[in-house]
């Protein structure tokens, strides 16, 4: 999977899927594969906030059983979390001069 991340200056995040057609064939498939992204971004929704996610599947995904998946995920969160909160802290929000 792809996962891209960017900051969205709100308190929550937000998720958007990208699961073609063109790379995953059959709808159950496509299906099960949102159903996995959802459920890992609800559970670690806490840590997420401030962040707007674009998850993107790749052909593999389809071969990958669910536990895969979600440590997949997880990884993905925890680095992208590490690597865009930086930029953005609370703070950086305020109108203080």
């Amino acid at each position: 999977m792809t996962v891209l991340a960017r900051v969205n200056g709100i308190n929550h995040p937000r998720l958007g899927l990208a699961i073609s057609k063109r790379n995953i064939r059959q709808a159950s498939d496509r299906n099960r594969i949102k159903r996995l992204v959802r459920e890992s971004f609800r559970r670690n929704k806490a840590d997420l906030a401030g962040l707007d996610f674009v998850v993107m599947a790749r052909t593999a995904a389809i071969q990958a059983d669910h536990e895969t998946l979600f440590r997949s995920l997880q990884k993905h969160w925890a680095h992208l979390v590490k690597q865009c909160k930086p930029s953005w802290s609370p703070s950086s929000n305020s109108t203080d001069t």
